[in-house]
């Protein structure tokens, strides 16, 4: 059964689409990361480090259920034939990780498309919108940059969702349901948006690729290499990532992480 974090009447689940090693070494992804960044790292989170000393990348998606109402947030790697296929390991287990927590694509009504990378939109569109009752909502700034980002995706992704009726472009801070909101988070991509649940003094922050390694908790200042503005991401990581919140990440180790 996919991994749950539990927020009044919230039900937060991690859904696992993959795991493999990353394409890159980790040394060249994170160029400014020293030595002691990496002990820290491998010494907090064994979980990221491949036998050989390289960077294991989990690839995760997340729904929010309130009731019958199910929101999910990024769809993963996608099938063997997706977008991702060239440098992700497809297929992914989506189906399988919906199934096993009991949502029927069908129920999905609201899909948070964090940012225009292949690895977060794979399952978005397969031939069709798979998930057919849902409002897709991506920041503009993303669809305006798809060209910059991935110009297959105009046409694989943003266009069956448009022409479905299914894309909702936004800007900015959206609020998404009572105490579940889309924040822009610009830096990794023009458009990249994190969505963050709001319950007490319990805040749980579901972050695309705000941060993508646990070194980047060790040293939130740490570039990555894939970042298109990396001071803008670096300012996005200082204002969301906070002692109390609980990172709910698509690539470390665990899907739900707490910061001290």
């Amino acid at each position: 059964m996919p991994l749950t974090h539990t927020l009044g009447d919230v039900t937060v689940i991690a859904l696992s689409d993959g795991e493999g090693p990353f394409f890159l070494p980790r040394k060249k992804a994170f160029p400014q990361a020293t030595d002691e960044h990496w002990r820290l790292a491998d010494e907090r989170y064994p979980g990221a480090v491949t036998p050989d000393g390289e960077w294991l990348l989990r690839f995760r998606c997340f729904a929010i259920r309130r009731d019958d109402d199910v929101i999910l947030v990024d769809t993963g790697i996608g099938p063997a034939n997706s977008p991702a296929a060239n440098w992700a390991p497809v297929p992914g287990r989506l189906p399988d990780e919906l199934a096993a927590a009991g949502i029927d694509p069908a129920d999905v009504r609201t899909v948070v498309l964090t940012h225009l990378h292949t690895d977060h939109c794979g399952w978005a569109v397969v031939d069709t919108p798979y998930f057919p009752n849902a409002e897709y909502l991506l920041q503009r700034a993303d669809a305006d940059a798809v060209d910059e980002l991935n110009p297959a995706l105009r046409e694989r992704l943003l266009a069956p969702l448009a022409d479905a009726g299914q894309l909702r472009l936004v800007e900015g801070e959206t609020k998404i349901r009572p105490g579940v909101t889309a924040v822009h988070t610009p830096g990794h991509t023009p458009g990249h948006q994190a969505v963050l649940i709001e319950y007490a003094d319990k805040p749980t922050l579901i972050t695309g690729d705000l941060l993508v390694h646990a070194v980047q908790i060790v040293a939130p200042d740490l570039a990555y290499t894939f970042e298109m503005d990396p001071g803008a991401a670096r300012e996005s990581r200082a204002n969301l990532i906070a002692p109390g919140v609980v990172l709910a990440s698509a690539h470390l180790p665990e899907p739900f992480t707490p910061i001290s």
